[in-house]
């Protein structure tokens, strides 16, 4: 079996596939200081949790946008999964042609969702992966990706709005009744959530225009499902995107492993 991994700046993601069938799935708080054999530890652990043990795995997969925990990812592959891990960067054939200015500025996350979303629901299409932050990405009708944006997520914009205030306190961000806050609470709220529905509507309004006029919009990541019943302009949540475009990304680059 191939396991994926995803390592975001919040999350680790993991997906174990059979074949193009997800056996299992699983997603953990991102860590920055982990050695190979802590990786190992909690990794055996979320596989026992199913019945499984780590030699089931036949192929690694992994995409990360945190440097600093790469070099014990791939000696956790190497010394407990027993095989050379894929690492998505440059030089690993992916099938995406980036028409971006600088290709290698693109995360391995972002061009595997393009690929992913691409191959599962064709072009023009926006991706749009709710992480620590939020990115948008335009893939047009021949699967190139052509570029996106970024910004803040919820939990960012949450903690600035705290830190940088004396009066306001850190509330659950969740969606108030009514756009117009009664009271504090409800004020931040509408404002956090409220307000970032009118950013994905306004930013996907924009992004289609400029991609002729009509695309399907894609939605992924941990916070996907704040958003994503709020406003009818995403037309798929698909949590495990970014692993799909790994497992793809594999297939490309596994050499009959």
């Amino acid at each position: 079996m191939l396991l994926a991994v995803d390592v975001g700046n919040t999350n680790v993601t993991f997906a174990l596939f059979d074949g193009d069938r997800l056996a299992a799935d699983w997603r953990v708080t991102a860590h920055r200081e982990r050695t190979a054999d802590e990786m190992a530890v909690e990794l055996r652990e979320l596989f026992s949790l199913r019945g499984l043990e780590l030699d089931v795995v036949t192929g690694v997969v992994i995409s990360s946008v945190v440097p600093i925990l790469n070099a014990a990812l791939i000696e956790a592959s190497r010394r407990y999964l027993k095989h050379e891990p894929v690492m998505v960067g440059p030089g690993v054939k992916t099938s995406v042609r980036v028409r971006a200015e600088n290709p290698k500025e693109v995360g391995a996350d972002r061009i595997a969702n393009a690929l992913a979303a691409y191959t599962k629901y064709g072009g023009p299409v926006v991706v749009i992966d709710f992480g620590t932050a939020v990115t948008y990405d335009a893939i047009n009708a021949e699967g190139d990706y052509l570029g996106g944006a970024i910004a803040p997520g919820v939990e960012i914009s949450l903690d600035a709005l705290v830190s940088h205030t004396a009066m306001l306190r850190r509330v659950e961000p969740v969606a108030p009744e009514s756009v117009i806050g009664r009271n504090t609470v409800t004020s931040i709220q509408s404002g956090l959530v409220w307000g970032f529905v009118a950013q994905v509507e306004g930013m996907v309004a924009r992004m289609v225009r400029e991609l002729g006029g009509s695309a399907r919009v894609i939605a992924t990541g941990g916070q996907a499902s704040l958003v994503a019943g709020l406003t009818n302009v995403i037309e798929v949540t698909d949590p495990l995107l970014t692993l799909e475009g790994l497992r793809l990304i594999y297939l490309q680059n596994s050499d009959g492993r």
